[in-house]
C-alpha cells in the first residue's frame, strides 16, 4: 500500500489497525471458526458456522460503529452460540476465557499481514521528526491487549506513544469520545488540526476524525 501522508505539517498521527496497517492471515479465520466449532461442540456443518460468525462479526461492528458503544468480544461469542441452538447455561466466564485464550494463540500463531508499506522506515521517520503516533483500534473478536503483544513481535510497539482499544474504553469510532481520548493523551498543546488521523473506513475513520476537528487521511484499499 503507497501512501502520500503529509507528516511535515503535522506533529501527532493517529492510525487506525485493521485495513490500514494489517489484514487478516489468509487462513486465521477459518482455522478460528474450526477451532470454536470444536471447543463449543456445535453439531453444524463448518459452512452454516462460517456464516453465523461473519453475520454476527459485521452485525456488532456496525452497531458499535452506529451507537459509538463496544459489544464486548464474550458477547459476540454468546450471540453466535445461541445463534446455533447452543444451551448458553453451560457456557460461563471461565469456559469463555479459556476459549479466547486458544484463540489468542491462534491469532498470533496465523498473524496478520502488514500491508503498510515500508511501515517501520515510515514510523522511523515520523518519530525522527519528534513527533508521537498512536494506535487506534476498534475491536471486535480481537481484543486490545492481544493486539498489544502482536505490535510487540512485529517490533512496532517501540513507535508508538499510547494505544486506544474500544473493548477498553467501551466506545467506538466515530464516537467524538475517542477522538477526544486521542487529543487528551496526545501533547496538550497541540491545535486540533496538528493531529492526523489515517484509516480506511470512510465513517469510522474519516468522517468521524473531521467531524471531531482532526485532519484526516482516508486509505483507499
Amino acid at each position: 500500500m503507497k501512501v502520500d501522508i503529509d507528516i511535515h505539517n503535522h506533529h501527532h498521527f493517529s492510525f487506525d489497525l485493521w485495513l490500514t496497517l494489517i489484514k487478516s492471515h489468509p487462513e486465521f479465520k477459518a482455522k478460528r471458526v474450526e477451532m470454536f466449532s470444536s471447543f463449543f461442540n456445535i453439531d453444524k456443518p463448518i459452512e452454516e458456522v462460517t456464516k453465523v460468525v461473519k453475520y454476527y462479526d459485521d452485525l456488532c461492528n456496525n452497531i458499535n460503529e452506529v451507537l459509538g458503544g463496544n459489544i464486548d468480544t464474550f458477547e459476540i461469542y454468546l450471540l453466535i452460540l445461541g445463534s446455533l441452538n447452543i444451551d448458553l447455561k453451560q457456557i460461563n466466564q471461565d469456559v469463555l476465557n479459556q476459549f479466547y485464550a486458544k484463540s489468542e494463540a491462534l491469532f498470533l500463531e496465523y498473524k496478520p499481514v502488514i500491508i503498510f508499506e515500508n511501515i517501520h522506515q515510515f514510523f522511523d521517520e515520523i518519530k525522527n521528526q519528534g513527533k508521537t503516533i498512536n494506535i487506534l483500534s476498534n475491536t471486535g473478536f480481537i481484543k486490545g491487549k492481544t493486539m498489544r503483544k502482536f505490535l510487540i513481535n512485529e517490533n512496532l510497539d517501540q513507535y508508538i506513544d499510547f494505544h486506544i482499544y474500544s473493548d477498553e474504553l467501551n466506545i467506538s469510532k466515530p464516537n467524538p469520545l475517542v477522538f477526544q481520548e486521542v487529543k487528551n493523551r496526545a501533547n496538550q498543546e497541540l491545535e486540533m488540526n496538528q493531529i492526523l488521523h489515517i484509516g480506511d473506513n470512510p465513517i469510522a475513520d474519516y468522517k468521524g476524525a473531521k467531524d471531531f476537528g482532526f485532519n484526516a487521511y482516508l486509505l483507499k484499499n
